[in-house]
């Protein structure tokens, strides 16, 4: 599958509106008379990893991405909402908002009437937003699909806990040196060597002067990601296998980031009919490992639920 594909997006949500305090940037492909989909991506990506599947899927649903805060062209407004990213490890700040635009999309919430209960599909942090999304904040959901996903502590590569020791040290770095750094962690994620247009595509959010998160902001999230916290929510997840979710665990074989042994022990603690599919040749990077696999794989999952509800 291609990743040369382009998406704008060219719609604008500010959360929360009465003080914004981030922009997220989104759009949605397909007809709006078709099923929904949401894509959520995780750390350190963008929705730019999503588009050709959105471009595929958007063929028979209702695709939704868009650049989670502090990510691609998605902004925090002010200082202090920048300062609390970096600290909430949790990720309920960003798990709150993107609860806010699935309402804002007009979808169910709390046993609200409104459009039909979407299909949301989660890769790495994403895991753990969505899942806090349907347990702390109401979302529901029509099917769930969990991608080499952070859910299950503990956490964390040494290098978040470097970069979170000596934030300062890694922002002086010049920018150069910076943008190395940054390609060799983006490396790390893949089973197989990327392509150069694909490498680029995702360092150029944080190595890029123009605007976007850049070194700063890269620093920022792996300080985040160096304090990640489930606990709270980890008893939690049982309830969505007993209310019986559909729920399909996707993991790549060869994840260096987070182990295919992870996938058994979300399953175990979700618990209810949630299946886990392992493939083969793919790192943690599984959208370009494996593309045509994981497609293979969305689409069958989305396909059984469709046709039993």
């Amino acid at each position: 599958m291609a990743t040369n594909f382009s998406a704008s997006l060219d719609q604008t949500f500010k959360y929360p509106s009465s003080d914004p305090q981030c922009l997220i940037k989104w759009t949605r492909l397909g007809s709006p008379d078709q099923h929904p989909v949401v894509l959520i991506h995780g750390t350190p990506w963008s929705s730019r990893l999503w588009v050709p599947y959105a471009v595929a899927l958007s063929r028979q649903y209702s695709v939704y991405i868009f650049d989670n805060p502090g990510y691609g062209q998605s902004k925090h407004l002010t200082p202090a909402a920048t300062a609390e990213f970096a600290k909430n490890g949790s990720l309920s700040q960003q798990a709150e908002a993107t609860a806010a635009l699935l309402t804002h999309w007009g979808f169910a919430s709390d046993g609200a009437q409104s459009l039909a209960a979407p299909h949301v599909i989660a890769h790495d942090n994403a895991g753990l937003v969505s899942l806090r999304m349907a347990l702390q904040y109401g979302c529901i959901y029509k099917s769930l699909t969990l991608i080499d996903v952070v859910a299950v502590g503990p956490w964390g590569l040494p290098f978040f806990k470097l970069v979170a020791e000596n934030p300062d040290v890694f922002k002086a770095i010049p920018p150069q040196m910076f943008d190395g750094i940054t390609r060799g962690y983006i490396r790390n994620a893949a089973h197989k060597p990327l392509r150069k247009e694909d490498e680029d595509l995702l360092a150029e959010p944080w190595v890029s002067g123009d605007g976007r998160p850049g070194q700063e902001g890269l620093v920022r999230v792996l300080q985040q990601a160096s304090v990640r916290k489930s606990d709270d929510v980890e008893r939690m997840y049982h309830d969505l296998g007993e209310n019986g979710l559909p729920i399909r665990i996707i993991w790549a074989k060869d994840d260096k980031w987070l182990p295919c042994d992870t996938a058994e022990k979300l399953k175990e603690l979700i618990g209810g009919k949630c299946e886990v599919v392992l493939i083969e040749e793919a790192g943690h990077l599984i959208q370009l490992d494996q593309p045509e696999r994981l497609m293979a794989e969305i689409v069958l999952f989305l396909g059984e639920v469709d046709r039993v509800s």
